[in-house]
């Protein structure tokens, strides 16, 4: 008799499982914790201030109409988004965080006679992905912890169909130069699509963000992915955005699910995005935080990739002891073993208070 296993599409028995930050509530049962809030969770890149208020009130405003179905065009939102980029509305697709438009990317572009190109130390939703649709993995070693895009440029061969590059990286923090990526868009060949994800970019201040929209405008083979998760506080609501030519949105419109993103993370995107007060306050809190765990882990010994973003890529030597460790102390952040490298962990930043209690907590298990 036949398996699941051996009647699922090729790819499918390979993958691995996405593992998320643990939740506090879980968290809290396993330590027999009866109070959740006295667990801190520093695992997820969350943005510690919370959602925008703007999007709080929007939340509210449109409780009482969840039982309408949302528009599935998405019409404010990508009006919202196109006036702020200056770009045509059709050059967006919204989606339900910019995961699902990742995954909508393999499915146009990929397939077992194709391959992605990737830096070893990139978002690992790339290479679940790609190995879903039976495409092959091109893993480019990266220098300093950052996209080494010569080396990646000189991967791509006839079968490469996606390169992603993750600028700001998770999980290191890092940021490519602009001066970088237009050395690297010169050498793309035609039948390349480039996949800049920006997940991060709005935490860095404008003058340091890289202009990778002037090759969408141009009509080059550029997908960019945004997301309202980390910036502006909404990861609960799974709301995220791409942009590209519109002959590339139309194909994965062709492909995305009916009302794939709900009607109150659409009000609550469109709110959030005109709260430029809690976009400056949130970068003043991280630059506050940077500075606050960067003394801290200097002064103990300990090594760390020089972070751009709202998380800290720390070498602690023993990363699932360490991670098990701090869980007991209430404290929970993120083991890099899945990403090859068992000697770290990430720690998002928190507030002030936070970050205080996760340093004493990790003094205390070192």
């Amino acid at each position: 008799m036949s398996t699941f296993e051996e009647l699922a599409n090729p790819g499918v028995a390979d993958l691995g499982i996405y593992e998320t930050g643990r939740p506090i509530e879980d968290v809290a049962r396993e330590l027999g914790c009866e109070d959740a809030d006295a667990i801190i969770k520093l695992a997820s890149n969350e943005n510690a201030l919370g959602p925008s208020p703007l999007a709080i009130q929007a939340i509210r405003d449109h409780a009482t109409k969840v039982h309408v179905y949302p528009d599935g065009g998405t019409f404010r939102l990508r009006e919202a988004l196109a006036r702020r980029l200056d770009i045509d509305p059709d050059m967006i697709l919204p989606g339900n965080g910019s995961n699902e438009l990742i995954e909508l990317l393999g499915r146009a572009f990929l397939d077992g006679g194709k391959n992605i190109v990737m830096a070893n130390y990139a978002f690992i939703v790339y290479r679940l992905i790609a190995t879903s649709c039976g495409g092959e993995i091109k893993e480019v070693p990266m220098q300093a912890f950052t996209h080494d895009l010569e080396a990646m440029s000189g991967a791509i061969n006839e079968k490469t169909s996606l390169v992603f590059i993750a600028n700001p990286n998770n999980p290191t923090g890092t940021q490519v130069s602009p001066d970088a990526i237009v050395r690297f868009m010169d050498t793309v060949p035609d039948h390349v699509i480039t996949c800049f994800d920006e997940a991060y970019i709005e935490l860095i201040e404008p003058e340091r963000q890289p202009d990778t929209l002037q090759y969408v405008r141009e009509g080059r083979k550029v997908v960019i992915l945004r997301t309202f998760s980390k910036t502006y506080g909404l990861a609960g609501l799974r709301v995220g955005y791409g942009v590209a030519p519109t002959e590339c949105i139309q194909l994965l419109n062709r492909l995305r699910q009916p009302f794939n993103v709900n009607e109150v993370a659409q009000v609550a995107a469109c709110a959030a995005l005109g709260d430029k007060d809690h976009v400056v306050r949130t970068r003043k809190m991280i630059d506050d935080g940077i500075s606050f765990l960067e003394s801290e882990f200097s002064s103990m010994g300990l090594e760390f990739v020089p972070t751009c973003v709202n998380f800290i890529l720390l070498r602690v030597l023993e990363g699932q002891r360490i991670f098990k460790g701090l869980l007991k102390e209430g404290v929970i952040v993120r083991p890099m073993l899945v990403y090859g490298l068992p000697e770290y962990v990430r720690v998002t930043i928190g507030t002030r208070g936070e970050n205080e209690r996760f340093v004493s907590a990790l003094k205390k298990v070192l």
